[in-house]
């Protein structure tokens, strides 16, 4: 098992269960993403920080393209954020330039997010409501 592997498993068992906590009661800066596992078509909740932006979210992906919860809603084309207390639909995911996905977090996680070096971003397009 590699390091990575085993950093990330210590990451779901420890302190995700703490941030799935604090996003469900819709404070602090964890947002849930509900998504459907790949190939055993469980439910997924996954905490992460995302930027509100008009017509969606934008993620910064920390741990990079390969994690789980953003491989299956790449499959699905789909998943849920619980944000602030409120379930949304997010039925597209786009790529985002470090620019914009730079400018969507603002100051100062935007300054953070550049020391880190971080340049994976991706927009969660929100499904309009019919009606």
């Amino acid at each position: 098992m590699s390091f990575r592997t085993r950093y990330l498993w210590v990451l779901k068992n420890t302190l995700n269960r703490a941030t799935v906590r604090a996003a469900r009661s819709g404070r602090g800066p964890f947002t849930l993403v509900r998504h459907i596992g790949r190939t055993s078509g469980k439910v997924y909740e996954t905490p992460i920080m995302v930027a509100r932006r008009p017509g969606g979210f934008v993620a910064e992906l920390t741990y990079g393209p390969d994690v789980n919860w953003y491989r299956n809603i790449v499959a699905a084309g789909q998943c849920d954020l619980l944000y602030r207390g409120a379930i949304h639909h997010i039925d597209r995911i786009e790529p985002c330039s470090v620019a914009d996905g730079l400018a969507a977090y603002g100051n100062p996680r935007a300054i953070v997010l550049r020391i880190l070096r971080r340049h994976e971003f991706r927009f969660l397009h929100e499904e309009v409501p019919s009606g």
